[in-house]
C-alpha cells in the first residue's frame, strides 16, 4: 500500500475500513500528516485482492497492530531477505522510502511536478522537490501497439497506453513506457 499511495506510514496506519473502497479501487487519506492535503488514490486490482484477504476485525484496517509492531515486522522481513538474498543494500530500504520511490516513479511517468504534489498531498511545491529525485533514466523504453478500429484504440487507451499518431487512414499508432 505503501509503494501505491505514496502515502506516509502513519497515513496507511490510520486507515480505516471506511476510507476503503474496494469496489471502486480508491483509498481515501483522511488523516493525513504534517500538514498534507487529505486525498484520494486509486490502487490496483492486485492491492484490491491483497486488502480483501485482510480480517475485518475493528474499524480499522490494520487490526489492533501498532505502527511500531508492523515496522518491526518490517524490518524483521528485510533482515531476512537481505541475508538470504544476499544483498545488504535491502537493509537501507525504510518505510519512508516507499513516499520518495512513488514520487520519483510518478514524476518520470507524467514529467508534472503539480501532478506529483498533489498526489503526495503536498501543499508546498518545495516539499514535492525534496521527494522527487529528478533522475534521468537511461533510455526511454516503450511498448507499442497498432489499433486498427475506435474499439481498440480505446482499449489501448484504458490500458495506459498514449496516441502517437497515424499510420494511415485506418490505423493509430500507441505507445506505453516500459
Amino acid at each position: 500500500m505503501l509503494k501505491e499511495s505514496g502515502a506516509r506510514s502513519g497515513e496507511v496506519f490510520k486507515l480505516k475500513w471506511r476510507d476503503v473502497d474496494l469496489e471502486r479501487k480508491f483509498i481515501n487519506i483522511n488523516n493525513p500528516e504534517k500538514g498534507s492535503l487529505p486525498r484520494q488514490v486509486k490502487i490496483s486490482d492486485k492491492l484490491v485482492a491483497m486488502l480483501e484477504t485482510l480480517p475485518r476485525q475493528g474499524e480499522k484496517v490494520w487490526g489492533k497492530s501498532t505502527l511500531h509492531q508492523l515496522r518491526s515486522n518490517f524490518n524483521n522481513q528485510r533482515k531476512r531477505a537481505a541475508s538470504k538474498l544476499c544483498n545488504p543494500r535491502l537493509r537501507e530500504i525504510h518505510f519512508h522510502s516507499f513516499r520518495h520511490w512513488f514520487a520519483t516513479m510518478e514524476y518520470h511517468k507524467s514529467k508534472d511536478i503539480l501532478r506529483v504534489k498533489q498526489k503526495l498531498g503536498h501543499r508546498n511545491i518545495n516539499s514535492t522537490m525534496i521527494y522527487t529525485n529528478l533522475i534521468e533514466f537511461e533510455a526511454e523504453e516503450y511498448t507499442s501497439r497498432v489499433a486498427k478500429n475506435i474499439k481498440e484504440a480505446q482499449e489501448l487507451v484504458d490500458a495506459g497506453f498514449e496516441y502517437v499518431c497515424d499510420y494511415d487512414e485506418e490505423r493509430k499508432v500507441f505507445r506505453k513506457r516500459k
